[in-house]
């Protein structure tokens, strides 16, 4: 099994699906589900939630798309899509819908591999940057309220800026907890007061 990559796989066309399970197998990958509805592919990620999906955009009950869009909302995960029509309003849409790769049948062996390979290495990046974007969110949050905290000491003691930063930063040493816990201190107490 390749890296051990879990595959779920949504396909109404029962050819197709024999196809898909038979191609992933031989390519080294685990089928982990195989759903002939967009409910029954929502349902199964959800329970068992795949490493990658595939999904036709044509299923019978729910369009591809918006399945994946439901899956990728609850547990994102890379989503190739599988479709007979080369549509130019689908492409965009898709797009839209975080799939990281479009084939039009009929899928060939060298084809999906590809496709695989690019949408995990993308998708990792994705969620490298996701997580990058989020750590400096929560910095310059942090940076915010430690800005507060010494604004409130600055006043209070009639202190220099750096004099505030010092004791602020030896009050959090003191108390042995994280500098930006004793400014939430600060700043909540401040706004008792």
């Amino acid at each position: 099994m390749k890296h051990g990559l879990r595959i779920g796989v949504a396909e109404d066309e029962q050819f197709m699906q024999n196809y898909m399970e038979e191609t992933l197998t031989l390519l080294g990958y685990e089928v982990l589900f195989l759903a002939g509805t967009g409910r029954e592919f929502i349902d199964k990620c959800k329970a068992l939630r795949p490493d990658l999906v595939i999904t036709d955009i044509r299923l019978p009950d729910m369009d591809g798309l918006e399945a994946a869009t439901q899956i990728y909302a609850s547990n994102p995960v890379p989503i190739i899509v599988v479709t007979a029509f080369h549509d130019p309003a689908l492409i965009e849409r898709a797009e839209r819908s975080n799939v990281l790769a479009y084939l039009v049948k009929p899928i060939k062996q060298q084809d999906l591999d590809p496709a695989i390979a690019i949408a995990m290495t993308r998708f990792q990046e994705f969620q490298a940057m996701s997580r990058e974007t989020d750590s400096l969110r929560q910095a310059l949050e942090d940076r915010k309220i430690i800005e507060r905290a010494k604004g409130i000491i600055m006043k209070r003691t009639r202190l220099d800026e750096a004099e505030a930063f010092r004791r602020l930063q030896k009050l959090a040493r003191d108390k042995n907890q994280k500098l930006v816990e004793i400014a939430k201190i600060l700043v909540t107490a401040e706004e008792a007061f």
